[in-house]
């Protein structure tokens, strides 16, 4: 599998748990990529039920480093 069938799998994931969901994808390396998902917080634990284990199989049996982070979209941003 190639890392953007493994990318578009986890949207397809995340859209399932949450279709208002936001996401960035960034490749880092042709195995790694992050998705950065910005979503309602009563949302945020579906998506992360929904990644977790196809993040740890394609990282298993793919050798894809496919990095999930999800965060609430109202929480006010940090300040630093």
């Amino acid at each position: 599998m190639m890392l953007d069938d493994a990318i578009k799998d986890m949207q397809a994931r995340i859209s399932s748990a949450c279709a208002a969901a936001q996401m960035k994808v960034v490749k880092m390396s042709d195995e790694e990529a992050r998705i950065t998902v910005l979503s309602p917080a009563g949302d945020m634990q579906k998506i992360k039920d929904a990644t977790f284990q196809p993040a740890i199989d394609f990282l298993n049996n793919e050798g894809l480093d496919i990095q999930v982070f999800v965060y609430d979209k109202d929480a006010p941003p940090l300040k630093g």
